[in-house]
């Protein structure tokens, strides 16, 4: 990222707040003009104490000018930084909640593409590091900017040629910084990617840590551990020993020079070309001159740093956000027939899933969906939630295209319950009524007693109120996915998607389910992702992937009975489904 562009990233997140911004440099300012007074009375000091010089200042009166300039000093420090600072704290939160919201607005494909802790890593860490530097370094630019034009003014206007000489070596101390500086910047990019990595090493070790427990990998994902955490901690001591030595060595220059004019005004005291007090506050100011470049060189290393974290947030506004169509109208649902008009897509850098894909779906018809692994049917689920944008074709749900309609409305109608099941920190009730959070007490029960949930419900400590941690971690599989479906079915949505939502039932429990749910389902369209024999058993139709001769064009079958154990069997005659697809009773 270059300079101009960092400039213009802060500026983009300054924008909201300028008027406070300005409000508080303006205090800033005002102090570092006041303390630019103090060399001068220093030397007026000196002129009526020590060189018997006769001014309208005494002594009293000099010390009390000090003492009130100390004063004015601290109150406009204190409220011009705290202006800043408030206004940095606030700009900070809007980058992180800006972030948050980019990030939530991202298609999945996104995340499967990702590791979280990677992402994870630049809303935490990156905006914290950009954070850091809005409160800490950036308030201190305007008064040493301030500090450092006041200074030498002053000090041409009390002696041109020893301040001429002075101001030259100002250039050196900026090559010095660039040459000690040089590498923070790759440095600072090399870091916050060893963060990322470390974060994202932690964040998945913890989600795996039964898997690690069972296969007695502790040892080696301790060391695997100990090496990010190593890679981190050595590229933060080589930052950290850079920046450390930038201050320093700035002011160490500074001194020398100074240490030099010292040398000169002696010879110009001796001559008589300059007095004592003009001496001392030239001094002062030198001395007053050599802070804020040893703040604009620390200022330097921190600047590296936080380009670098904001070129990672840069990079990831850079991604493109679902298309919600906010302005296009929203889906009437009617009936809920469903069509696959000659469907592709691909994954990114994969060969293609689906190609010239057709099937039709009437109206108020529960299908089941069978098939091996990899054949698209988990795909099929995706493209109907446009969790993924087909790459070619049409997909219509009575009749209107879901390209031309609003994206929360579509998926206010379909409910869905996926393989995997994603729960959240809370109570029982909240999770149920995680897509209807204003849903009533009898509600949420009727949904929980459907999805055979209610009775294990009951059996708990602190019943709809138990907590049931992260992931639903405190429940085993079979309740999560209960807890799961009674989340889709409180909707009560006129297209109902289950992929493998009984699967982790047992026997007696899914038959009851099914039976509870089955006049429920009648009344609207299903789409069943399933093995289970149960399932199949339930379904209008049963349909078929099989690979075929392009495993990018499946071909769909219906399947024309299903067998008391679950088995499905296809007469030698069978018809792909997009082509003999009708009313029919139930197989």
């Amino acid at each position: 990222m270059k300079s101009a562009s960092f400039i213009r990233a802060l500026l983009e997140f300054a924008r909201p707040y300028r008027s406070a911004i300005a409000v508080g440099a303006a205090f800033l300012v005002v102090e570092a003009l006041l303390g630019l007074l103090m060399p001068w009375l220093g030397g007026r000091f000196v002129d009526t104490v020590f060189g018997g010089v006769t001014t309208r200042w005494n002594f009293g009166d000099i010390l009390l000018a000090v003492a009130a300039l100390f004063s004015a000093q601290a109150a406009l420090s204190v409220f011009g930084g705290f202006l800043f600072s408030k206004r940095a704290v606030l700009i900070a939160s809007d980058i992180r909640m800006r972030t948050y919201a980019h990030l939530q607005g991202l298609p999945v494909g996104y995340f499967q593409a990702q590791r979280q802790g990677e992402i994870l890593s630049v809303l935490g860490n990156d905006v914290g590091v950009i954070s850091h530097y809005l409160s800490g370094a950036v308030p201190g630019i305007v008064p040493a900017a301030v500090t450092a034009i006041g200074s030498i003014v002053l000090m041409v206007a009390t002696d041109f040629w020893m301040a001429a000489a002075a101001t030259v070596s100002i250039p050196l101390f900026y090559v010095l910084i660039k040459l000690v500086g040089r590498g923070l910047r790759p440095i600072s990019t090399q870091l916050q990617q060893a963060w990322a990595r470390s974060f994202a090493l932690e964040e998945e070790n913890i989600s795996l840590l039964p898997a690690i427990k069972a296969f007695a990998r502790e040892a080696l994902e301790l060391r695997r551990h100990r090496e990010s955490v190593g890679e981190v901690m050595r590229l933060s001591l080589q930052l950290e020993w850079r920046q450390a030595a930038i201050g320093p060595g700035m002011t160490w220059a500074a001194s020398m020079g100074m240490l030099a004019i010292l040398w000169v005004a002696g010879e110009r005291i001796t001559g008589g070309e300059m007095g004592k007090g003009a001496l001392v506050s030239f001094l002062l100011y030198t001395a007053l001159l050599t802070r804020p470049v040893s703040a604009m060189a620390s200022l330097y290393g921190q600047t590296q740093h936080a380009r670098a974290a904001m070129e990672r947030v840069q990079a990831l506004y850079a991604t493109a956000g679902e298309d919600y169509g906010t302005e296009r109208p929203a889906l009437r649902v009617r009936d809920g027939a469903i069509e696959f008009r000659d469907v592709g897509f691909a994954y990114p850098g994969r060969s293609p899933v689906l190609r010239h894909f057709s099937m039709s779906i009437p109206a108020r018809q529960t299908i089941a969906v069978t098939g091996d692994n990899g054949v698209g049917k988990t795909t099929l689920v995706s493209l109907l939630l446009r969790f993924n944008v087909p790459l070619a074709g049409a997909i219509t749900i009575d009749g209107q295209d879901l390209a031309d309609v609003s994206l929360a409305s579509l998926r206010r109608q379909i409910g869905y319950v996926s393989q995997n099941v994603y729960l959240v920190n809370g109570t029982v009730r909240e999770n149920i009524a995680f897509g209807k959070p204003d849903a009533t007490d009898s509600e949420i029960e009727r949904a929980a007693a459907l999805a055979q949930a209610k009775a294990f419900i009951d059996d708990m400590p602190d019943r709809w109120d138990t907590v049931i941690g992260d992931h639903g971690i405190r429940l085993s599989g079979g309740q999560r996915q209960r807890i799961a479906l009674a989340r889709a079915l409180l909707l009560d949505p006129p297209i109902l998607v289950l992929d493998e939502a009984t699967a982790m039932f047992d026997p007696e429990a899914e038959l009851s389910f099914l039976s509870d749910c089955a006049a429920s389902l009648r009344e609207r369209t299903v789409i069943l992702i399933t093995h289970r024999p149960a399932s199949l058993a339930l379904a209008d139709r049963v349909v078929r992937f099989d690979p075929g001769d392009d495993v990018a064009s499946p071909r769909v079958f219906e399947v024309a009975s299903v067998a008391p154990n679950g088995s499905t069997e296809t007469p030698a005659t069978t018809m792909p489904v997009s082509q003999s697809f009708d009313r029919g009773t139930k197989q």
